[in-house]
């Protein structure tokens, strides 16, 4: 099939990420992804949660959201209880990340992620992952380990089944037309974190997820390549 934008079935949109762009973030960057764009931002507190304390472990949490012109139709701010789709998303930020930083390493620190969506195009949630481990990673650099606590780089793709086709990294008008939609977060030392997927019509079989985690393994390979280029530049 012809895609939208005529990319390759296996093909991601452009990705970039501007790096140090909020002064008062202990690490920070926009990452761009085709279309979608999302400020990811980690600050750094000298103090652990209530229940944590007198561990000698640190903790990382995350927040997302929309900006209200981040869509085609304004949205409203989630201003006090955010919406079941973005605690989801917060929490597969937070996990995506605890699985590549080793917090009995940090001290008794907690690391805050934001990651705020400026332009949403499909793949918000992936982009969100994959800018805010290089957000982390400036974060810890600041903090001058002797030994990084982060033991790989994490990131974020979307593959979906359309028509039969196996495409990766969807973007919006793909993502609402896709038989199934999946999200993959790996480790750039081979492991996964997660797969989220959803079938909107049809079942898929175990052959097709197995076909769905290749594609996502061949993207990612090619993400992490580009996060290392960013922050070595930096």
């Amino acid at each position: 099939m012809v895609r939208t934008d005529g990319r390759d079935p296996n093909a991601l949109r452009p990705l970039a990420f501007e790096l140090g762009v909020q002064k008062h973030a202990d690490g920070s960057c926009i990452v761009s992804l085709g279309d979608t764009r999302v400020l990811c931002a980690v600050t750094v507190e000298e103090r652990v949660p209530r229940w944590m304390r007198g561990q000698g472990r640190g903790w990382l949490t995350a927040e997302y959201n929309m900006l209200p012109a981040a869509t085609n139709t304004r949205s409203d701010r989630e201003r006090v209880l955010s919406a079941g789709r973005t605690k989801e998303i917060q929490r597969l930020i937070g996990r995506s990340l605890r699985a590549a930083l080793d917090l009995s390493a940090v001290g008794e620190r907690t690391f805050n992620v934001d990651c705020d969506v400026i332009d949403a195009d499909g793949g918000t949630r992936t982009a969100a992952v994959t800018g805010a481990f290089v957000a982390l990673s400036l974060a810890v650099r600041a903090l001058a380990y002797d030994v990084s606590p982060i033991s790989s780089a994490v990131a974020a793709v979307s593959v979906g089944i359309i028509d039969g086709e196996v495409l990766v990294d969807l973007n919006y008008g793909e993502d609402s037309s896709a038989d199934v939609d999946c999200n993959v977060v790996g480790l750039s030392n081979g492991g996964l974190v997660e797969v989220q997927g959803t079938a909107e019509g049809e079942a898929f079989s175990a052959e097709q997820l197995s076909e769905i985690v290749a594609a996502a393994q061949d993207a990612l390979s090619e993400m992490f390549a580009t996060q290392a280029a960013a922050l070595s530049e930096n």
